[in-house]
């Protein structure tokens, strides 16, 4: 199936550990760590890039036409702001159930979905739908946008709800810049969205117990990054700059968050190691074939503040399992 304008195609991290659906509640709280970006085919992003706009994004641009906003005469009379009676979340998010489901349980922040969708401005303006890719969207729920990803995990199969998500869980504030396309228009966005169903994302690793700073007997290098030997590997021979490696690894945040985990693609990732957020890039360099590390990145060499990027620090375990030396390599 096609994935939709809606979902993040840069790096392998935006996610956050299954949970539990949101609580609705009146007060409001920061949002879900994730961004989008325009992607036409459901490919996988590599682990661990650097901020967008450091690694711009041109596969949607080659393979599909960027959709464009257009009026919609049967726009929902309430698409301007939500009405009185919508129930709010803590981050701002507001819902109405058009359509009670009829399945069980509820996706977590790591499942992939099946929908049908439309997306409005609060003009009335249609940006996207799933009707435009003719059939219904497949994706995992970290690769929309946060407040997408919040108002799914609330629903049932079956369920079709409507969502008035904020800017801030979306692609920025009214004023806050240029829209990043016509794709992504800033301000609040209007989901009408019918959840068919959902599959469950394989378990990932626990967090450490030592996630939420450096340990003390931690190795460190002069650019700040710390690491553990979890396991010696063989050999000599380092990764460097240009190399492509296989990895196995799980990323989480300082709090203990699932990030991204090569377990949700089922197997080790195959990725240029210039890819990775500078920290990663650097820890790679280290390691020799079957070895594994735990590393702790500041944020400084992680995420850098970049907008729904994970802040502050992130910690990684991975596992050199191969440098391919089948791949081109300049030295």
């Amino acid at each position: 199936m096609r994935i939709s304008w809606i979902v993040v195609c840069t790096l392998a991290l935006g996610a956050c550990k299954s949970s539990s659906p949101p609580e609705e509640a009146a007060s409001e709280t920061e949002p879900e760590q994730a961004v989008v970006a325009e992607q036409a085919e459901p490919a996988e992003p590599a682990p661990g890039e650097p901020p967008a706009a450091e690694q711009p994004d041109t596969a949607a641009s080659a393979q599909a036409a960027s959709p464009v906003a257009t009026p919609d005469p049967e726009a929902p009379a309430d698409v301007a702001a939500p009405p009185g009676d919508a129930k709010r979340t803590r981050s701002g998010l507001a819902s109405m159930v058009l359509k009670k489901g009829k399945g069980k349980g509820r996706p977590d922040r790591l499942d992939t979905v099946t929908i049908e969708y439309t997306g409005w401005t609060t003009d009335g303006a249609v940006f996207d739908s799933s009707a435009r890719h003719g059939q219904p969207i497949e994706v995992r729920l970290t690769h929309v946008i946060p407040g997408l990803a919040e108002g799914i995990q609330l629903m049932a199969p079956g369920e079709k709800r409507r969502l008035w998500i904020p800017g801030k869980l979306a692609y920025g504030e009214e004023g806050s810049g240029e829209a990043p396309s016509p794709a992504q228009p800033l301000g609040m966005l209007v989901f009408d969205v019918e959840l068919l169903g959902f599959e469950e994302a394989p378990k990932v690793p626990e967090a450490p117990k030592d996630v939420a700073k450096i340990p003390a007997d931690a190795e460190r290098s002069d650019s700040g990054l710390a690491w553990r030997v979890l396991e010696e590997g063989v050999g000599t021979e380092h990764p460097i700059d240009t190399s492509v490696v296989e990895i196995k690894y799980t990323m989480w945040t300082a709090d203990g968050e699932v990030v991204d985990s090569s377990v949700l693609r089922g197997g080790p990732d195959t990725v240029g190691i210039s890819r990775l957020i500078p920290g990663w890039t650097e820890a790679m360099k280290l390691m020799v074939e079957g070895e594994r590390r735990l590393f702790w990145i500041p944020e400084d060499l992680a995420f850098q503040g970049a907008p729904h990027r994970p802040a502050g620090l992130v910690v990684v375990d991975v596992t050199l399992v191969q440098i391919r030396r089948d791949m081109h390599q300049v030295r």
